[in-house]
Parts: structure tokens; C-alpha cells; sequence
């Protein structure tokens, strides 16, 4: 059976204190080499007492029993698993910890020649739901997915993100068995795209990095460290070649640039920093934009209308193989039963709305948990993918509309959260998370309503642009 190729995204981190009202906050861009492959959201239940289960890979040869207990999360998994792999993406347990995975990251040569890749080992496609039922903090998150790999090994490089209310953490996992995380400061943010990232390791500060065993002594004992002085995770294990100075720089240079606009920074250069620092205090629409985006207002605009060797210079964050983006939230200015909410965007984020959904639910709305392979519009997949190819067809004429609508749709959808946040007040326990799924299901169901309504319009605009016209007479 083939394994999936490997995707490639783009990483968005944020602490609560660089967040606008204390959120801390981790996004990413899920970006398979297929531009059509069906995605669903799907709600797991709790778990008591179940022995005995098994998680198994329907890409290679891993299989793990997990533990009998497991936490309620909501997952965003390929429709096609048994072809394409679960891939699960990302999520939000009922302990408000969440979890996206993940992010392919490339180690060079002269690591893997000494710790390479495990065939069978604990891939992305199963990562998810090895790690996030089971744990109850960001800082447990990464003990876990350590642990096993240390375990069964990695097949592949990957980047996970994980969260609570209080940290954010990022972990690389660049080898067969060698990993390191690092929390991202409470002041702090970070863009991530496909290569190694992390770079200064203090291993004498344990509450803010974590690392393999016996990573230091691999690293020596195979003269892996190309550095006079400290110890550089990025040049130890990553890359540094056309790919990156082509594919992966220029997104986070384009992130950095929109945060921090007074720096200059050359789009191919392998040494942007890691760890970040703005005066503007980060909001869900400031990721939302980053994710979408496509080095707007740049030479390096493949949508602007000049042909130029430049605008096809460098891949662009937001695309059409973005078969989901999300913005996992915590919120710290609300209590813990309605703090977190997921962030959800099927078409392309682009041009497609992010819907927010309250992890404290028991469902997910059938519109978004039972997809067609094909194409139908109940579905919300098709739906967001559906009107995004519209906009994209007359990109200067629709644009602003579309801007528009999306504009429309984020007052609404904080309007909606401050509603129902206020009604939460109400609830407990059970009865809340009825009434969260509820709100859920709603908004979900409205929003569906008005992007047909909206698509109903750029269709008929569309007619009227079409080129087989010719205006000569009124009856001719």
C-alpha cells in the first residue's frame, strides 16, 4: 500500500501574552500534494475502561495498544482513511489541550546516516490519536509523543504543535528517534514552514525545552555539530538549500514581514529567527490573513495581473491543496468549560470563512461529519472549496466581494461568541455541552445557507462576464 505523501504546511504559534485578549493560540495550513482529498470533522467520544484497543496504521506497519481511559476530541481526518490514512490534523480535548499534526520537517543526511527513519514506525497519520485522548496538558503532550518515538520510532520528520491555556509548545522530530520542543514564550509568536525551525537549545533550562535521550551525545559522538560555538538545533539537523530559499523561507519571511513590517529580511534567507517579538497584539484575523495569504501587496503575488518572473517566484502560504486550515484557541478571560474553541476552515482559506466551533460539544454538524468523496453540495468541504474556485475564476472582479463577505462573516461570528458566551453562564455539565454543540451546529447551518445565497451571485455575475458576447444592437 502507498504511504501518503508527506504534506506540507505552514505553522502559526502564539503565546497569551502576545495574543490580543490572552489566548494562546496554535494554527497551521493542512497542505497535501492532492488538490481534492475529502475532509471531515468528527467528534470522539470519552473512553472508560476500554481494554485492550489498538491503534493501527492503514499506511504502514504500526499498531500500539492505548491506554483504557481516554478524554473526548474532535478530529479532522481524511474521508478516504483506509486509502489515504486517518491524518486526524488537529483537535481539542476535553481538558482544553490541543494538538495539530503535523508539519513535514526535513533533517539532512549526515543525521539520518546515523539515526535514520523507521519504516513502521509512529507516523503522522496516526499521531493524533496515539497522544491527544490521553493527555491533560501541553508540557504532557510532548512527554507522550516523546515517549513514543523513543518507542517505535518515526517514519518520517514532523512538527507537532501543542497548547493549553498557559503554554505552547513546538517539537520537531527530525531523526528515526531524536526530537527536541521548545515553549514558545508567553510574549512571543513563531511561523514555521517546513524545515527545521528551532535553533539555540539551553539544556540547562528544562522548564522551556525538552529533547530525546542521549540527543547531546549523538550529536558528539558523530561530529554532527557544524558550529564553533553552541549548540544550534537548526544547523545541527536541518537543511539549508534551494528548496528551502525557494519553497519554505519566503512564507515565513512573508509572516514575519506582516508582524513586524519595520524589519527588513531577505525572503531567502535561511536564518530567520525562531522565536519572535511584536508590538501588535495577535488576533485569530491576523492568522486567518497570514494563512490565506499569498504574499499580498508583494512582486511575489502569483494572483496580481502583470506577468512577471517574480510572481511565480516563491510558493505561497495559502493554496488550493490547503484541504484545512484551523486556529486552535484557548481562552483565558472565559471559564474553562467554554474557553476553547476550534477554528475551521475547509475551502481555501483564502477565500473561505474559518467557522468557530466550541470544543465542548458531544457532535459535530452533519454538514461537516459526513462528506461525499465527490462533489455535493451539502457538504461543507465542497461547499468552501466550491465557492473558492468561483472567486479564484475572476479573481480581479470578485475579489473585492469577496472580501467583503468575509469580512460579513467574522462580525458575525464574534457576535455569535459574545452571545453565547453570555447564555453559557447558564449551563453545567452536561446541559452546557448539549447547548454548545447546539450553537455549534447552528452557526454551521447559517453560515451554509448564506455561502450558497453567495455563490448563487458570483455564478450570475459570472455569466455576465463571460467572453461569448458581442454588443452590436439591443435585439441582436
Amino acid at each position: 500500500m502507498q504511504q501518503k505523501s508527506l504534506s506540507a504546511c505552514t505553522t502559526i504559534l502564539v503565546g497569551k501574552k502576545a495574543s490580543l485578549d490572552g489566548s494562546t493560540m496554535i494554527a497551521r495550513n493542512d497542505d497535501t500534494f492532492h488538490a481534492v482529498a475529502p475532509h471531515k470533522f468528527e467528534y470522539h467520544q470519552p473512553q472508560t475502561g476500554q481494554k485492550g484497543q489498538i491503534v493501527k496504521s492503514w499506511l504502514n506497519g504500526f499498531q500500539a495498544q492505548v491506554p483504557e481511559d481516554s478524554y473526548g476530541w474532535p478530529g479532522v481526518p481524511n474521508v478516504d482513511y483506509k486509502h489515504e490514512g486517518y491524518y486526524d490534523e488537529s483537535g481539542i480535548n476535553t481538558k482544553n489541550v490541543a494538538m495539530s499534526a503535523t508539519e513535514s520537517t526535513y533533517g539532512n543526511e549526515r543525521a539520518l546516516a546515523y539515526d535514520p527513519l523507521v519504516k513502521d514506525g509512529l507516523d503522522e497519520d496516526c499521531i493524533v490519536r496515539m497522544v491527544l485522548p490521553y493527555v491533560d496538558s501541553a508540557k504532557a503532550a510532548v512527554q507522550r509523543t516523546g515517549a513514543l518515538i523513543a518507542q517505535y520510532g518515526s517514519p518520517a520528520g514532523n512538527s507537532v504543535l501543542f497548547s493549553d491555556k498557559n503554554d505552547v509548545w513546538y517539537m520537531e522530530i527530525v531523526t528515526g528517534h531524536h526530537w527536541v520542543a521548545q515553549r514558545i514564550p508567553d510574549d512571543a509568536y513563531v511561523i514555521a514552514a517546513n524545515r527545521v525551525s528551532i535553533q539555540q537549545v539551553d539544556f540547562d533550562n528544562p522548564a522551556e525545552f525538552m529533547w530525546s535521550d542521549g540527543i547531546q551525545n549523538f550529536v558528539a559522538d558523530n561530529h554532527l555539530n557544524t558550529d564553533s560555538q553552541g549548540w544550534n538545533f537548526r544547523h545541527i539537523f536541518g537543511t539549508n538549500n534551494q528548496k528551502d530559499r525557494h519553497y519554505n523561507n519566503p512564507r515565513v519571511w512573508f509572516g514575519q514581514r506582516y508582524f513586524n513590517p519595520e524589519i527588513q529580511q531577505d525572503p531567502e534567507d535561511g536564518e530567520l529567527p525562531f522565536i519572535c517579538r511584536t508590538n501588535h497584539k495577535i488576533s485569530v484575523d491576523d492568522i486567518e490573513y497570514i494563512l490565506g495569504s499569498h504574499y499580498n501587496e508583494t512582486p511575489y503575488d502569483p494572483l496580481q495581473s502583470s506577468e512577471t518572473h517574480e510572481k511565480y517566484l516563491y510558493r505561497p502560504i495559502g493554496l488550493n491543496r490547503t484541504q484545512n486550515s484551523h486556529v486552535l484557541q484557548i481562552r483565558n478571560n472565559v471559564p474553562d468549560e467554554y474557553a476553547a474553541i476550534m477554528w475551521l476552515c475547509l475551502g481555501y482559506p483564502t477565500f473561505s470563512p474559518y467557522l468557530p466551533f466550541y470544543a465542548n460539544m458531544n457532535d459535530t454538524a452533519p454538514s461537516y461529519n459526513d462528506t461525499s468523496m465527490h462533489f455535493n453540495l451539502k457538504d461543507a468541504y465542497w461547499l468552501y472549496k466550491g465557492m473558492s474556485v468561483l472567486v479564484e475564476s475572476h479573481y480581479k472582479e470578485f475579489i473585492q466581494g469577496n472580501i467583503d463577505f468575509l469580512t460579513e462573516c467574522r462580525r458575525q461570528f464574534r457576535a455569535v461568541i459574545a452571545q453565547t458566551d453570555q447564555a453559557a453562564n447558564k449551563y453545567h455539565g452536561q446541559e452546557l455541552t448539549e447547548f454548545l454543540t447546539k450553537q455549534n451546529q447552528a452557526l454551521a447551518q447559517t453560515n451554509q445557507t448564506q455561502t450558497l445565497q453567495y455563490m448563487g451571485e458570483l455564478m450570475t455575475q459570472g455569466i455576465n462576464l463571460s467572453k461569448l458576447t458581442f454588443d452590436m444592437d439591443k435585439n441582436l
